[in-house]
């Protein structure tokens, strides 16, 4: 018999682990469960996190999602990939998801129980994102209707509700534009340059060419060479080298060369990358697999390419608990709760007021004359009346209020220090408390530096003989206080580590808002809302100092506009005793606790309120 503290989830656990990894066909993967969203590194995976019930939805999302990206790492070559893909952004999500849908199409040829257990996945999310719904084709992801009929045609198994709505939305455009394209789906399956080369076709048919960038596989002159010295070669085998090696080689029977070059091939698949990084030397792929140059590097920003950083080596996103010990986070959230006493009675009238409104926005409605339910109370006397009468029942109807969830992004900068980190502090202690108690999620997270005036970065560029215009020349550090699955009552004591001295140190806005928006990207509620609690334009003075002196306010004013022209995120911020309206729309400036009752809770209800005109007539609001 198990201890009494062992987790009944934790031998599913790992099974489930140790299957991902043979499927994957890796054994040195890590694997791990969290409550934050799923995802995939080079050498880790993060499933969703399994409680101690183990209820049948967790344990088929766990599966489902523990398949499908063991199913990517066996089946998806990284560098093909990089070769063929698109730079235009709604061509690579069409790209990505095709080749995702491949990976598991291929899969569940070769084991069918992987099938059942994604179509389980792709049910979840469905639901969560609300697919069955949406009733219009411009409501819903093209890429992600792709990406279903691929696996649909591949397979030939239906999907799952909601997903198939979305599928079928898009089907008869697709089908039309791409028909004699998709014909040759079958004989692509098995081989990824040539789905990739599928995937660029399908994606022109559909009108997105110009966005595919240049063909990978166009002849180069200087291959067309090389190729005519090969030839030439293999006729004058006697000026090969080693005619030794030549005799060996003649020697060997048909199938042990065949087995020899198919051994040769997947050796050389599996560690081209740690090959061409650690030796440096060119090596032969398998025909159709070499790219005949290296892929461009990823820019460092989606909102502006020419964004550059010295070095991201010693960037770190760590979560507050690493960064002071567990009684040094209780005392300061102790001195934080100091300051907070005497406002105790503001902060509490506060949060009830912001719960009202926010709760008056959810807009309840039920639904009557059901057969099971809550029993409604108010149609009892027509039972009383005649008792032939069968009893009713009422439900309450979901509202998109509660499938919300808002990020709360911090400056932690030392021009923050003292007062102004303690508005931050509270500013993020009374909505989170609140939006909770109203069944939404909280993230909250801050940005910083960890160094002044830069830091290893900046060494690195010293000993380099200092580049002209080196970009970003700092180490940023990046810190979750509250991650968005997280409950309250465990993340409370971390917002002291704020109050924590020699923590404050410059702010790079962008880099930091950006990082926010993309891990709100990756969140499955259907509205999503991001607020800054900053005290103004982003500094540091190693960066400055080297590159143009609006260079970090570019940026950030770049990520801003690229956020609001998304629109897949609201974007809301709180001036601490500065105005930031100058970056963002919809901004208010507060400069102590007190007026928060009125800022605050009008500006946040107001990003619920259903009435556009109300709500731009509120968050007009610039100053308080």
């Amino acid at each position: 018999m198990g201890a009494p503290n062992d987790n009944p989830a934790d031998p599913f656990k790992k099974a489930l682990a140790e299957a991902t990894r043979v499927i994957a066909d890796d054994p040195d993967m890590a694997v791990s469960y969290t409550v934050d969203p799923p995802g995939m590194s080079a050498d880790t995976v993060r499933l969703p996190q399994i409680s101690r019930r183990m209820t049948k939805d967790e344990v088929l999302l766990a599966r489902g999602t523990a398949d499908a990206y063991a199913l990517y790492r066996k089946y998806h070559d990284e560098r093909t990939a990089a070769r063929y893909a698109p730079p235009g952004q709604m061509a690579r999500d069409l790209y990505d998801a095709m080749e995702t849908a491949r990976c598991e199409a291929v899969g569940a040829r070769a084991m069918p129980g992987t099938a059942s257990n994604i179509d389980a996945k792709i049910a979840v999310e469905a639901d969560r994102k609300g697919y069955g719904q949406i009733r219009e084709a411009s409501e819903a992801p093209l890429a992600v209707a792709a990406g279903y009929l691929i696996r649909h045609l591949a397979t030939g198994r239906p999907l799952p509700k909601g997903a198939d709505n979305v599928m079928e939305l898009w089907r008869g455009f697709i089908e039309e534009q791409a028909g004699g394209t998709l014909e040759g789906l079958a004989e692509t399956l098995d081989d990824q340059a040539a789905f990739a080369r599928f995937s660029r076709q399908i994606i022109e048919d559909l009108g997105y060419g110009d966005q595919l960038g240049d063909d990978p596989d166009a002849e180069d002159p200087d291959t067309e060479d090389q190729a005519e010295e090969g030839t030439e070669e293999e006729e004058n085998p006697d000026a090969q080298g080693d005619s030794e090696g030549d005799d060996e080689g003649m020697d060997a029977s048909p199938e042990q060369s065949q087995e020899a070059m198919d051994d040769a091939q997947q050796a050389q698949i599996s560690a081209d990358d740690m090959a061409d990084a650690e030796m440096g030397e060119e090596v032969d792929l398998p025909e159709g697999e070499a790219p005949l140059e290296p892929p461009p590097p990823q820019p460092i920003s989606d909102a502006d390419p020419n964004y550059v950083v010295y070095t991201s080596e010693y960037d770190e996103e760590i979560k507050a608990e690493e960064l002071a010990e567990p009684a040094e986070l209780e005392r300061l959230r102790a001195y934080l709760d100091q300051q907070l006493d005497p406002l105790k009675g503001a902060v509490s009238r506060l949060a009830n007021k912001l719960q009202r409104r926010l709760q008056a926005k959810q807009g309840r409605s039920w639904e009557f004359d059901l057969e099971e339910g809550v029993l409604d109370s108010g149609r009892l006397a027509r039972v009383v009346a005649n008792p032939t009468t069968p009893l009713t029942f009422k439900m309450e109807k979901d509202t998109n209020f509660r499938d919300t969830v808002v990020t709360l992004l911090l400056d932690n900068s030392g021009s923050m220090r003292g007062r102004p980190i303690s508005i931050a502090a509270i500013c993020a202690d009374v909505l989170a408390r609140t939006l909770e108690r109203c069944q939404v999620k909280v993230e909250i997270l801050g940005f910083t530096t960890r160094a002044w005036k830069g830091g290893q970065a900046r060494e690195e560029w010293l000993q380099a003989g200092r580049p002209m215009t080196p970009g970003r020349l700092n180490d940023l550090r990046h810190i979750i206080y509250k991650s968005a699955d997280a409950p309250w009552r465990r993340a409370r004591v971390n917002l002291g580590l704020m109050m924590k001295e020699g923590l404050l140190k410059e702010n790079i806005d962008g880099e930091a808002l950006e990082w926010a928006h993309r891990r709100m990207e990756r969140r499955r509620e259907a509205r999503r809302i991001l607020m800054v609690i900053s005290d103004g334009a982003p500094v540091d003075d190693s960066t400055l100092s080297v590159n143009p002196a609006n260079y970090l306010e570019k940026h950030l004013r770049d990520v801003i506009a690229m956020i609001e022209k998304r629109k897949a995120v609201e974007l809301l911020a709180i001036g601490i005793g500065h105005d930031v309206t100058r970056y963002y729309d919809r901004a208010v400036t507060i400069t102590d606790v007190e007026q928060l009752a009125g800022a605050m809770t009008e500006q946040l209800a107001a990003l619920f309120d259903n009435d556009p005109r109300m709500r731009a007539r509120v968050l007009g609001m610039r100053r308080v």
